[in-house]
């Protein structure tokens, strides 16, 4: 057995020096003046407190961490480990990544974010092969070591981890966000949402208005509320609204609120959500639906950054982020007339692409199980999982709704399950079954249109990026989207284009 310091020697990189600060999720404890004068340490805590993460957790070597002075926490499931976790403790932790399912893995993520943590990741050399399990160590672990290893480097390595953590300012810290209803629903391993992660990263340290751009059902609004907790704004109001939702006369006073008297039933002044979103973020959802004539209302306020309530004649200075939803294709849009290319411009600085849900892969499973703990008090059957059917027909579905589908399908099946495992009936999803036989040319045609979605997906469908991506010409990518039914029926001038040369150009398959 090699000793700790040779194996830390040997993978410096995997050893960080600070968790991802976008994850952070707590703050860290405050030590008492006698504890740090004794270690010398800026944030120490006189209890070295300990959490173990694992299905079935060896006892053996919690005895043996107890012995070197550790206090030890069990927790056998990712709902356990939340509920144990605190905010304001600084803590060591050990996560064996070997004894969970790949399909648990993304309810651990949560915790594993928390930067009062300093997590030691256990796995074997099969489960290190994963990509999934790789990330989850890169991402937010000081180190990693392949079991079974000696109790005495598990212990060297927590000491290490917790070492470190303590070294955190606080201040560098970002208070723990309030949770959202549907907090859960926002995870993924895929790539597509590992890319909105770091994107959300990049946008939240900036002033700039961000665009959102996704189908309906995708989770819009959590990645606006997700920007702004993690932006220096967080502390200040967050407000949503709806313009697709209200009435366009009453949408000018919504935004901009009134004085008294400014019509009949104004009894008292009322401040617009603009206003009250002063210092924060205001989400303007469903941009796409703004009448025209509330469009140059909102230009003016953010080229101005002043306001005026309606009846009233003061100008009022708002210092306020914008963050825009819509689902409607505003370029689209913009050319027939009805939404205001300036204003595009104003509130399209930065843009979010949101992944659609026939996209991410594994992460439907993930969801599903995320959703079906969260609401799987709803039935007095005790319900487990789902059956290998209705995995099946959830992967061959494909989720117009996307996400809010999903969670409706999953809720709905709770209630109605006759048995402790959710099938494809329960979520009206037969049909989606094997018992519809697929040749394989359709198999492989399936696959083929996932892999270009996808391509087109990360590159916001830039058509020379995404096929060098998928390692094909422009003019084979072209012609494959035309045989799935995803190339725009009136890009008439780009498919001349292609024409032009695409007898000089061999096609590569």
């Amino acid at each position: 057995m090699k000793r700790a310091t040779e194996i830390l020697g040997k993978r410096p990189s995997e050893v960080s020096l600070a968790l991802p600060q976008e994850a952070a999720t707590g703050r860290m404890h405050e030590p008492s003046a006698a504890a740090t004068k004794e270690t010398g340490l800026p944030h120490t805590q006189t209890e070295r407190v300990l959490l173990y993460v694992a299905r079935t957790p060896d006892e053996t070597l919690i005895a043996h961490l107890k012995s070197r002075g550790w206090h030890v926490t069990a927790a056998r499931s990712a709902h356990e480990l939340a509920r144990l976790s605190k905010p304001d403790v600084v803590c060591a932790g050990i996560v064996d990544l070997a004894s969970f399912a790949l399909r648990d893995l993304g309810g651990l993520e949560a915790s594993l974010r928390q930067q009062q943590i300093g997590w030691i990741a256990l796995a074997t050399s099969e489960r290190l092969t994963d990509p999934g399990v790789r990330r989850l160590i890169r991402h937010y672990c000081f180190d990693y070591v392949k079991i079974p290893v000696a109790h005495a480097t598990i212990d060297y390595l927590a000491s290490h981890a917790f070492g470190m953590v303590t070294l955190c300012d606080t201040d560098d810290i970002p208070p723990a966000a309030p949770a959202a209803d549907d907090e859960d629903e926002m995870v993924g391993t895929c790539e597509a949402m590992q890319q909105l992660f770091r994107t959300i990263r990049k946008v939240a340290n900036t002033d700039a208005s961000v665009f959102i751009s996704g189908e309906s059902g995708t989770g819009k609004e959590l990645t606006a509320l997700a920007i702004h907790e993690r932006s220096p704004r967080r502390k200040a109001p967050f407000i949503p609204i709806n313009c697709g939702a209200i009435p366009h006369h009453l949408l000018q006073s919504e935004l901009f609120g009134y004085e008294r008297g400014a019509f009949t039933g104004a009894n008292q002044r009322k401040i617009g959500r603009v206003e009250a979103a002063d210092g924060g973020t205001l989400l303007l959802d469903e941009i796409g639906d703004l009448p025209m004539e509330s469009q140059a209302s909102l230009l003016r306020f953010l080229q101005e950054g002043k306001i005026e309530r309606l009846g009233g004649r003061e100008s009022i200075q708002v210092d306020v982020r914008i963050i825009s939803a819509t689902h409607v294709d505003l370029e689209v849009a913009m050319r027939d007339g009805r939404f205001r290319a300036d204003l595009f411009h104003r509130l399209c600085v930065l843009r979010v692409d949101e992944p659609p849900l026939r996209a991410r892969g594994k992460d439907i499973e993930i969801l599903a199980h995320h959703i079906m703990h969260k609401f799987k008090t709803d039935s007095a059957r005790k319900i487990r999982g789902f059956t290998p059917s209705a995995i099946e027909a959830m992967y061959n579905y494909n989720w117009p709704g996307n996400v809010r589908e999903l969670i409706n399908r999953v809720r709905r099946a709770i209630v109605m399950a006759e048995s402790k495992l959710i099938s494809a009936d329960d979520l009206d999803l037969a049909q989606f079954t094997e018992q519809q036989t697929m040749t394989l040319s359709q198999a492989r045609e399936a696959a083929e249109k996932r892999a270009i979605e996808a391509a087109l997906l990360r590159h916001r469908h830039r058509l020379n990026e995404a096929a060098t991506d998928l390692n094909i010409s422009r003019v084979t990518l072209y012609r494959l989207m035309g045989q799935h039914g995803l190339r725009d029926p009136s890009a008439a001038d780009e498919k001349a284009s292609l024409e032009s040369f695409a007898a000089d150009e061999p096609l590569q398959e």
